[in-house]
Order: C-alpha cells, then structure tokens, then sequence
C-alpha cells in the first residue's frame, strides 16, 4: 500500500427541489482531524454529522470546507392581505360619506378595483414542510460523503508521490547504513585497535590511578569507540519504518518519531566517528533524515 498524504482538495455538486449547491472541501497537514465548516445560515445543525462523514473517510489534517447554495423561483401563492383591504374599505366608505353629505353620488368600489390596489393582493413563497426540509438535508449529507470520499481519493494520489519519495529516503539510509558498518572506521579491527591506543593513554596517564577504576575508564572508553550498536539501531530502524511505508494505516505520527530516533542514532554516530569517512557518512545521514522527516509532516 502507499502513503496518504494529507493535502488534497476536491469538489462536487448536488440539488433537490428547488435547491441548487456545491461543496468544496481542502486539506493540508495537522496533528488530528479538524475541519471548519461555512455553512449557510440555518444549516448549521448539519456541522457534527458531516464532521463524524468526513471521519470516516480520513483521520488527519486541518481542513475547511465550505457549502454554497442557490434556491431557484420556488412555487408561489397569490392570497389577500386582508389588513389592507379593510383599510381600503374603510377608506372608500369614508369618501362615500363624504360625497353624499356635498349631494355627490359615489359609485361604490368595484372587485376588479379593490384587487388592483397595491398591496390587496400579494404573492407568497410556498412554505417547505418538514418533510421536505428533513429530504435537504438528507440530501446535503449524502453529497458531502461523496465530498469526503474524493477527498480522500484526491490525498491518496497525492500520496503516491510522497510515498515514492519517502521510500527513497529509506533506502538511502540504509545505504549510508551499510556503507558506515563496511566503513575501516566502524569495523572490529578499527574499533579494537582505537580501544587499545585509547588505553594505552590511559595506563600511561594514570599509572597511580586503582585497577577498578581503570577497568572503569576502559568501558567508558569501549562504550564511546564503538559504532556497532548505532549501526545495529540504524538497520532496525530502517526495516520499522518500511514495514510502517508498507502499512494501509495511518503511519504518520510513528513515522514522525521514528525519525527523531533515526536522528539520535546520526547523531551519535558523529560523535563517535574515529575518522573524517565515518563522520561524512554520520552526515549525510543527518541530512537524509532531516529531509524524511520533512516529508512525513505531512503523512497521514
């Protein structure tokens, strides 16, 4: 299996009724899985759902996803705003009144009259029910979990990529590996002889010094000539962190610590190194290991 990476983005669309939207949703690196939803106003009850639908589809990384929609003409209703057309009467009655007490005659109000008063009739939007709310929404889930899922497409392709570079690095730190243990400097002879000059140096120094604390000194010395121990970390590490790359799991934080132990082995190993071909191997394999852990930042 290859890597996944935790930069992706992706895109889709969706309708119901007379409900028109697309999401889109883009991720990048992160320690845990947070997303910051922009939701439209009175759709906010959604964000804990689609928060557990995009857990299901990747495990890390920081990601914003946003929803916008469009409500095309939606069914309308014609009715009388019966406020205003008491008012009109009341209006028209009044003038009636009027005319007559000046000896006038008024043609009382027509239908066709009182309808074409602004604001006696008016138009209306057809109020949702609960049903079809409850079908939305349904709908909105359903379309964000094929958002999730691209996603999640979209960070395996591009962990392809990633998976073929952080591959690399491995074997280049086996190499320098297996390069440091065929090393004169980090061989047995090599260790063997630095051992005895190094005590030598002592015995010659410390003539006065007790025999326990000379056999003291002597393992002290062993302990910081030997690289063998290094070298054997190195190579372990090396087969944990290709059966971690060989993982369907999400590897990311043990790849990021592995490379912390990779580092305290380079590390030492240059401390150690007796000679200048010991020490380039000790740092090439800081700088190796300085660019895997560069890359595992963003491992899922």
């Amino acid at each position: 299996m290859a890597l996944k990476s935790m930069t992706g983005f992706a895109r889709t669309e969706g309708n119901h009724g007379t409900y028109r939207w697309h999401w889109e949703i883009r991720s990048v690196n992160g320690k845990s899985l947070d997303c910051r939803f922009r939701l439209p106003s009175g759709f906010e009850d959604l964000e804990s759902t689609l928060r557990d639908e995009l857990g299901k589809a990747i495990k890390r990384g920081n990601c914003q996803a946003a929803l916008q929609m469009d409500k095309s003409a939606a069914e309308t209703t014609v009715r009388v705003n019966d406020a205003m057309l008491r008012d009109v009467l009341r209006a028209s009655k009044q003038v009636s009144e009027a005319a007559a007490e000046q000896g006038a005659d008024v043609a009382p109000p027509t239908t066709d009259g009182l309808l074409s008063i602004r604001g006696v009739l008016e138009t209306a939007e057809v109020e949702e029910d609960e049903a079809n709310q409850k079908a939305l929404r349904a709908a909105l889930k359903s379309s964000f979990a094929e958002l999730a899922t691209s996603l999640a497409k979209a960070r395996g392709d591009e962990g392809q990529k990633l998976d073929q570079i952080v591959k690399g690095q491995i074997d280049r730190i086996e190499a320098l590996t297996n390069e440091a243990a065929k090393s004169p400097a980090g061989g047995t002879e090599a260790f063997r002889k630095r051992l005895k000059d190094q005590v030598a140096e002592l015995l010659d120094a410390s003539s006065s010094l007790p025999e326990d604390r000379l056999a003291q000194e002597a393992a002290l010395l062993a302990t910081k000539a030997d690289v063998r121990e290094e070298l054997d970390r190195l190579t372990a590490h090396v087969a944990q962190a290709r059966d971690l790359a060989a993982s369907d799991e999400p590897v990311g934080r043990r790849l990021d610590f592995l490379t912390q132990e990779f580092n305290r082995e380079a590390n030492t190993l240059c401390a150690k190194a007796a000679d200048n071909d010991l020490t380039r191997i000790g740092l090439d394999l800081k700088a190796v290991i300085d660019q895997l852990k560069e890359q595992v930042q963003n491992v899922e």
